[in-house]
């Protein structure tokens, strides 16, 4: 007897569960625990026809399968699995199982009965649901059967042959040994001595049962019933082999139609992948061959945004503490044109947002009014370009207690850009044009599914004078993209024309008190026209601009009002 915890599978939603097996008088049983084996078992098997597979991958691993019936164990290591495996197939030969000695100590009656059941299962209709693994068995029963007979039968011959030799002998020493006597011959083929007028017999015929008590008509029958069995069972093996055959020619066929369907189909998106263009290789999803929908795509760009919102909320506080302050240069600096090889650029940029940017929007049909929070109000213009979303876009606010000079001022000192500027990953300023142009390289946060997008551009400030003296000044901040030789990455370089413009308004002071930032209104005209440099959804591009140009405004101008709060006025 031997037991042991091993783990069972009992399905796909638990598991592996530990079970207490039992190995005893060539029964598998296993019971719940230990603790609850007064209770019963929970199952059991026969070991006489079990099939015992070890895993071939799991070596901890063993399969107990009776026909339908398959127990799944798991031993605690590879020894103790192989202690398992040894003593079953022990408990099954000591149990007469299994092995050919064994077989064979069956007597003739036990054969005459297996072979007689063998004999008589001859109609194919007792084979239904017979599977070809029994039927091996069944011969390998029938080869025992078998050579026992013919060993029993061989006995008997050679029982039958020793026998006419002994007659032989015996019958050639009395006729030599009693010359002179004469016997009388009986008709039963008995010889009598008449020395002393007693009868003796003196060879003996061969009864039926003569030879070592074999029953040799009974042997006789069994062998032709077990041959007759055997033969039986290969011509059922041989239909259960052609079936069998046919069946796995037609899995084999399934097989071979689904691999060529998978090929095709793999063939198919290699060529269809080759055919996608990619800018530079940063990403794979975007493009108008994408294998997410407009919708998904969304999804993704808004969860992604709204993880920027939680960082930087995080990080917020943290960069409030740190005080950057750079020298403000002298008002007259930005208000000449420059010396640089782009002034002429730069010149003819800031005549155009001074001519078109400030045009009041009202009568102009094509611009769309799409966000109004007080007084901020964000206007679009729906404009494509080869399947590329190119809308132009203006803002106007009105900011209290800052100045024009104020706000454009921290829109263009690179020294507290990452103060406000929540989309940028990182840049760097490629090259000093003057005290108020540079040009500057800026990598954006990259947006999942959307490729990563980089921009070098010029950036200009300048101040407007006034034509008479009760329009305001005007200061304007304008980036625009340039060429320069700097060296690129793998992101997707984006096009951009973007202007600040800002004009301060102050209203006259109550008796003979000092202007104060009470007194101040900002307003505020802001353009931007973006070529994201690929292809992206439209709906997605215009959805995140909608979202995102007005938490940029309200952001920057909060932060540029807690900078110069308490501070002198910069007119």
């Amino acid at each position: 007897c031997k037991f042991l915890p091993h783990s069972e599978w009992t399905n796909y939603i638990h598991g592996w569960q530990d079970r207490w097996v039992v190995l005893k008088n060539n029964t598998l049983s296993y019971y719940k625990s230990q603790d609850e084996r007064e209770f019963g078992c929970r199952g059991s098997l026969c070991l006489s026809k079990a099939v015992i597979t070890p895993h071939e991958f799991d070596e901890c691993r063993l399969d107990v399968s009776v026909n339908d019936s398959v127990w799944y164990l798991r031993a605690t290591d590879p020894e103790h699995r192989h202690q398992w495996i040894n003593s079953i197939e022990l408990h099954r030969a000591e149990s007469g199982y299994g092995s050919e000695p064994s077989l064979r100590r069956h007597g003739s009656m036990l054969s005459l009965t297996s072979a007689t059941s063998g004999y008589s299962a001859t109609s194919t209709s007792s084979f239904k649901g017979h599977s070809l693994r029994e039927k091996l068995a069944e011969m390998e029963t029938f080869r025992d059967i078998l050579c026992r007979q013919v060993d029993t039968l061989q006995k008997y011959f050679d029982g039958c042959s020793d026998a006419v030799s002994k007659d032989e002998l015996q019958r050639d020493k009395v006729v030599e040994d009693d010359e002179d006597d004469f016997p009388n011959t009986r008709s039963d083929g008995e010889f009598i001595h008449n020395n002393n007028g007693s009868k003796e017999k003196l060879f003996r015929s061969l009864s039926p049962k003569g030879i070592n008590g074999i029953d040799f008509k009974g042997e006789a029958i069994t062998f032709k019933a077990t041959t007759a069995g055997i033969l039986s069972t290969l011509s059922h093996c041989i239909d259960l082999m052609v079936k069998r055959e046919d069946s796995w020619q037609k899995r084999l066929d399934k097989e071979a139609e689904k691999r060529r369907r998978i090929e095709e189909g793999y063939h198919s998106a290699l060529s269809e992948l080759k055919k996608k263009s990619h800018f530079g290789g940063p990403d794979y999803e975007e493009g108008p061959n994408s294998l997410i929908n407009e919708d998904e795509f969304f999804d993704a760009v808004e969860a992604a945004l709204d993880r920027q919102d939680k960082m930087e909320e995080q990080s917020h506080t943290e960069k409030s503490r740190i005080q950057r302050s750079s020298p403000v240069p002298p008002g007259d600096v930005y208000s000449t044109i420059g010396s640089h090889r782009f002034a002429d650029k730069v010149e003819e940029m800031v005549q155009n947002h001074m001519t078109y940017s400030l045009q009041d929007m009202g009568g102009d049909a094509n611009w769309q009014l799409v966000v109004e929070e007080g007084e901020m109000k964000v206007y679009r213009r729906e404009v494509e370009e080869n399947g590329i979303v190119l809308d132009p876009l203006k803002a106007t606010h009105s900011v209290k207690g800052v100045t024009g000079h104020e706000l454009c001022h921290y829109f263009w000192d690179t020294n507290v850009r990452n103060d406000w500027e929540t989309t940028i990953e990182n840049f760097n300023v490629v090259e000093m044009l003057s005290d108020n142009a540079v040009i500057v390289y800026q990598t954006h946060k990259r947006v999942w599914p959307a490729s990563q997008r980089d921009v070098l551009y010029l950036s200009a400030m300048r101040k407007i004078l006034a034509n008479n003296e009760n329009d305001p000044d005007t200061w304007l901040v304008c980036n625009f993209s340039v060429d320069h030789d700097n060296p690129t990455n793998r992101c997707v370089r984006a096009k951009i024309n973007i202007a600040m413009i800002c004009q301060t308004l102050v209203s006259p002071p109550e008796g003979d008190r000092e202007i104060s930032r009470d007194n101040l209104t900002c307003k505020i005209t802001y353009v931007a026209n973006v070529n994201p440099g690929g292809w992206a959804p439209a709906s997605v591009l215009r959805a995140v601009a909608k979202r995102e140009y007005p938490k940029f405004l309200k952001r920057f101008t909060s932060y540029v009002q807690e900078k110069t709060a308490g501070k002198p006025i910069l007119f």
